[in-house]
């Protein structure tokens, strides 16, 4: 039960401008220092300037330019709705798909975003868009959304709360991150520079590849691995959690390659032993629909840690390593190599991008000796293993996180004396 000091408002109420940016297109200069910015570049309450985001200059900037300061927050309100970012004087002009808002004193950013990362947000979002394919809240809508908030020291406290989770997950990304980047490092100087150990008396041999050393190989895929395709599915064949199996999708693949559980969902239906993914095994996306065109041939191996059985959908592909391949030395192989940007240039589609998996059996790879692939599987293996505890640790704080924001944004956990660090 909430106290009687929380009052109800509306984001007008709270708010001394709120808008949106350009509806149209600015003229764009590759040399320009302002970036033109739209909800997809909102992640995790931050701006995130990507390598393809268009660059204006100085003189665009002063015709486009909206009153943002240190109270902004951001909210993308067409396409992709609710993802959330905060103004910090990043030299940016916005597009019409990025809502922004400028709180007023007394009201806490961290706060307003956390009750913008509440579900009950995100289903006014989405009862309030328009448009059949394209989705989009006006800005009216945004005005009138209602919310509860105490005084401004319990909106800090609440808000310190969430955020101490936030900055564990943070921390733990940032070990990934090192950890991955080791893995990457190691594999380079192996496998790429020809550093691996004892490779001062190594002699080489030429390939349709290159030169390379006389013990490795040129194999294709097909040859190291059995590629199977995933589920075709039925709508009414995904249900909540606690009735079904976890579903891959190409939401659960990292654009650069790699896993995201976010993006499992659950599934009921009837399938066979090849839709079927364990542990450790390897998918890849053979579909694309994003913007970028990045997501195809991108591989992901799946945590040893979470769940026992798994099953794929249609647009990913499955590949089990053969006997003598281990794993962990074929996803190295198909995430670190030039594989995925020479085959996603087979794939095909105006809307979206297909790529025939005959395309993956069929790309040439250069394959390291036996033992120095073990070697390298005893030193990587322990890394990502490493990677999929943190993964772990990060879920089971977000699960966390996600049971006390609703309970802490709505009053029912008091924190009047609570002693918060």
């Amino acid at each position: 039960m909430r106290n009687k000091e929380w009052k109800k408002y509306k984001l007008s109420n709270i708010t001394s401008k709120l808008g949106d940016g350009l509806h149209g297109t600015p003229k764009y200069d590759n040399n320009g220092e302002y970036y033109f910015i739209n909800g997809n570049n909102l992640e995790n309450g931050k701006i995130v300037i990507k390598p393809d985001t268009k660059r204006v200059s100085f003189t665009e900037y002063q015709k486009y330019k909206k009153e943002l300061n240190n109270n902004t927050i951001l909210l993308s309100i067409n396409g992709t709705l609710g993802n959330i970012g905060y103004y910090n004087n990043e030299k940016v002009i916005l597009g019409k798909s990025a809502c922004y808002f400028n709180l007023k004193d007394g009201f806490s950013k961290d706060y307003v975003r956390y009750i913008m990362s509440t579900k009950s947000f995100k289903l006014f979002l989405e009862n309030f868009a328009t448009g059949a394919t394209i989705k989009n809240v006006s800005l009216d809508a945004m005005r009138n959304f209602e919310f509860y908030a105490p005084r401004k020291d319990l909106q800090d406290k609440i808000a310190k709360i969430l955020s101490n989770y936030d900055n564990l997950i943070e921390n733990n990304n940032k070990r990934i991150k090192i950890l991955e980047e080791m893995a990457q490092k190691i594999y380079k100087e192996w496998f790429v520079d020809f550093k691996f150990p004892g490779h001062e008396t190594t002699t080489f041999k030429d390939s349709p590849l290159g030169k390379i050393p006389n013990d490795w190989e040129v194999k294709k895929v097909v040859e190291l691995s059995t590629l199977s395709k995933g589920k075709s599915y039925k709508s009414s064949e995904l249900v909540d959690k606690k009735d079904g199996l976890p579903f891959l999708n190409l939401k659960c693949v990292e654009r650069d390659g790699g896993f995201k559980r976010e993006g499992l969902k659950w599934f009921c239906g009837k399938y066979n032993d090849n839709h079927v993914v364990l542990p450790e095994d390897i998918i890849m996306a053979v579909t694309d629909m994003t913007q970028e065109r990045k997501l195809v041939a991108r591989p992901a191996r799946i945590p040893h840690n979470w769940y026992k059985k798994y099953i794929m959908s249609m647009d990913l592909v499955k590949l089990v390593a053969n006997n003598d391949i281990n794993k962990t030395y074929l996803y190295s192989l198909l995430k670190y190599s030039n594989f995925s940007d020479e085959v996603k240039n087979y794939a095909n589609g105006v809307n979206v991008l297909h790529l025939n998996p005959q395309n993956i059996e069929q790309f040439e790879l250069v394959v390291a000796s036996e033992p120095l692939r073990n070697n390298f599987w005893e030193i990587a293996k322990r890394i990502f293993n490493q990677i999929d505890v943190l993964y772990l640790k990060n879920e089971n704080l977000k699960q966390t996180r996600d049971i006390l924001l609703p309970r802490l944004i709505s009053g029912e956990i008091n924190v009047e004396n609570m002693e918060v660090l």
